[in-house]
């Protein structure tokens, strides 16, 4: 006799990616051959962070590689990107509210203006 036989699934990941641009006057393809290193130090300058989506909580902090692509895995719920000390650093970004969703795969991209001229 077999009582209360259920089968637990575990819930597929979920996750946040996108790709992170840092914009300036005399903007560069920073992922250019050669470029890596410079690229990799550039990004790892500018860390993103994800909040609540109250903004009021820390999530995660990332980094974008040395093309500027991100990914975060993140349980389902209402989020906001953001760039690590904007004002602090007077980084020019507007904070992106997103939605994760069980089982899939949101797609959030960041520009950042550095104010490099």
């Amino acid at each position: 006799m077999i009582y209360g036989a259920t089968l637990a699934h575990a819930a597929e990941p979920s996750f946040v990616e996108g790709q992170l641009r840092i914009l300036s006057l005399g903007e560069v393809d920073l992922a250019e051959a050669g470029q890596t290193n410079l690229a990799e130090r550039v990004y790892s300058e500018y860390p993103l962070v994800i909040l609540s989506g109250d903004g009021k909580r820390e999530i995660t902090r990332l980094t974008a590689d040395a093309n500027g692509h991100y990914r975060a895995e993140l349980p389902p719920g209402d989020y906001v990107l953001d760039v690590h000390d904007r004002a602090r650093k007077h980084v020019r970004a507007r904070p992106k509210p997103f939605s994760v969703v069980p089982n899939q795969v949101v797609h959030v991209d960041m520009d950042i203006d550095i104010g490099v001229r």
